[in-house]
């Protein structure tokens, strides 16, 4: 009984060995493929998401510019258009507690009167 065992312990561990021998080298060369379709798979989701970033920077860009377009041409037509803006902007920035004190300078055609003391008559 004892040989029995032993030459089926000795044919087991050959045919592990042979399995391994044939086994192994296929079993690397697949892991490596699986990696390397990984690594590509990774680098291809990495360079669409670049792509679309940049052309949602194009559009920001382009929707920018007509915006800035359609705000001069509004300036153009409307010379009032930027004394609005800047009162709107002046306003936000009193309610947002960022002005501290007013001056107030007097003008004459837009451009500051430097000597406000009384003129001689």
């Amino acid at each position: 009984m004892n040989v029995k065992l032993f030459i089926t312990v000795v044919i087991t561990a050959l045919l592990v060995i042979i399995g391994l021998m044939f086994g192994l080298p296929r079993y690397t060369v697949w892991q490596q493929e699986m990696a390397g379709k990984a690594r590509l798979a990774e680098a291809t989701q990495s360079r669409q998401i670049l792509i679309e970033q940049a052309r949602a920077e194009k559009d920001a860009a382009v929707l920018q510019a007509e915006a800035i377009k359609i705000m001069g041409e509004a300036a153009q037509k409307y010379p009032e258009y930027r004394k609005q803006e800047f009162i709107g902007a002046f306003g936000e920035a009193l309610k947002a507690g960022k002005i501290n004190q007013i001056i107030y300078v007097p003008t004459e055609a837009n451009i500051p009167i430097l000597e406000a003391s009384k003129r001689p008559e």
